[in-house]
């Protein structure tokens, strides 16, 4: 006898990431959209959700003292699923669930990968303030519709990406950078020399870049300097800027 899939789970936020002494009150939220995969209903891993713990943590941390609470999304399923796009719209429930939860608060979508993808697609909720997409997959063919931004305007954005990353090409999203900043100005783009698409190599200075960004994002804080030049600067510039080593460590002088 032939054996019935099972159903597809819905999709949730993870557990809320916060640091002690915390202020009892959420006043911004992070929502972490890990990887999937171009074309799959397979019923998520937890791997890639795993793999987003450790730097949900870093933020929780890092905005501790402005209320930040960090939430790692469960998509329904692994994949993007062409026209579906599933992942997008597993981002925008959870941004929904979000202001049910919490009600007008900042949120900042933070994805990696195809995660990255669905964060620059979901951006344009209005609850959402930032945007940062990290080594974002994006489809390469020349012959499909590209990647919408102009939804992004009014946004903070934020995209990293490794120079050796061989899923996600850096190319890809050095373009929709640059289609990005045409019509939103508060757009930039770094680059993470000989790191990969996990950006294992460089993982405190990503993660210290993706905290103040979303400090200064949400919370109105000063961005590093290198942040501030980055979205300052016109196009090549400020969407080649490169992250350098190191990065994060004075801040915390």
């Amino acid at each position: 006898m032939a054996q019935r899939a099972l159903p597809l789970p819905a999709a949730r936020l993870g557990r809320a990431v916060r640091t002690a002494g915390a202020p009892t009150a959420v006043s911004g939220v992070v929502l972490l959209l890990p990887d999937g995969e171009p074309h799959s209903h397979r019923r998520p891993s937890l791997l890639p959700y795993a793999r987003q713990l450790p730097l949900a943590r870093t933020l929780a941390r890092a905005g501790r003292d402005d209320g930040l609470v960090a939430h790692v999304v469960h998509y329904r399923c692994r994949g993007w699923n062409t026209t579906d796009a599933l992942l997008a719209a597993d981002a925008e429930w959870a941004v929904e669930e979000v202001v049910r939860r919490y009600g007008d608060v900042p949120v900042c979508l933070a994805g990696h990968g195809m995660g990255g993808r669905a964060a620059i697609r979901a951006g344009g909720h209005p609850a959402v303030g930032a945007v940062l997409a990290l080594a974002p997959w994006l489809p390469g063919d020349p012959d499909a519709e590209p990647e919408p931004v102009k939804h992004l305007s009014g946004r903070q954005v934020l995209l990293v990406h490794g120079t050796n990353d061989t899923r996600s090409d850096p190319e890809l999203s050095f373009r929709l950078a640059e289609r990005a900043k045409k019509s939103n100005r508060d757009t930039c783009r770094f680059e993470v020399h000989s790191d990969g698409h996990a950006l294992r190599q460089h993982h405190d200075e990503v993660a210290a870049l993706a905290a103040d960004f979303i400090g200064g994002s949400l919370f109105g804080r000063s961005y590093a300097r290198p942040l501030a030049d980055a979205l300052a600067a016109p196009p090549p510039l400020g969407l080649r800027m490169p992250l350098a080593v190191g990065f994060g460590e004075s801040l915390r002088r």
